[in-house]
């Protein structure tokens, strides 16, 4: 067979189309290319920005659980100021004992449990009392848009 029949010369249109085909072929697979680094870039730079949130995350919740245990340091200091100031006998003294030992108390669960702590406690006391924790969260709700719409 001659050669000449089945390939065509690069001068004539089936020559230049094939030539064409090559190149947008050769361009496609540059671009094919390129956007596979770009998506690899983009998901490094996404990979490296969630953790970056993740850590700034962590670090807010680390001050403000430090936060919460200073807060409740400061009720258990209070409280024995109270206790030490406060008279021994009588009514005043009976209430003010009361005063001291619930925040005595209250700044120990502070400095205890912290916010992760109470979120638990909160997540518990839902459980157990569903319905009336419904109440609580509509009630919530409307004094919130009340507020908001004043």
């Amino acid at each position: 067979m001659n050669n000449a029949t089945t390939t065509p010369r690069k001068d004539t249109p089936a020559g230049v189309a094939d030539k064409a085909k090559e190149a947008a072929s050769g361009v496609v697979e540059k671009v094919k290319d390129m956007a596979s680094t770009a998506g690899q870039a983009i998901g490094s730079a996404a990979s490296s920005a969630g953790s970056a949130v993740g850590s700034a995350a962590t670090t807010v919740g680390h001050k403000a659980d430090d936060a919460v245990g200073s807060v409740g340091s400061g009720m258990h200091s209070l409280a024995d100021k109270i206790h030490d100031s406060a008279p021994e006998s009588g009514v005043l003294g009976k209430a003010a004992d009361c005063v001291a030992n619930t925040l005595e108390a209250g700044g120990r669960y502070l400095e205890d449990k912290k916010i992760s702590g109470m979120a638990g406690d909160v997540t518990d006391l839902i459980r157990r009392n569903p319905i009336p924790a419904l109440f609580v969260g509509i009630g919530l709700g409307f004094l919130l848009a009340r507020t908001l719409r004043s």
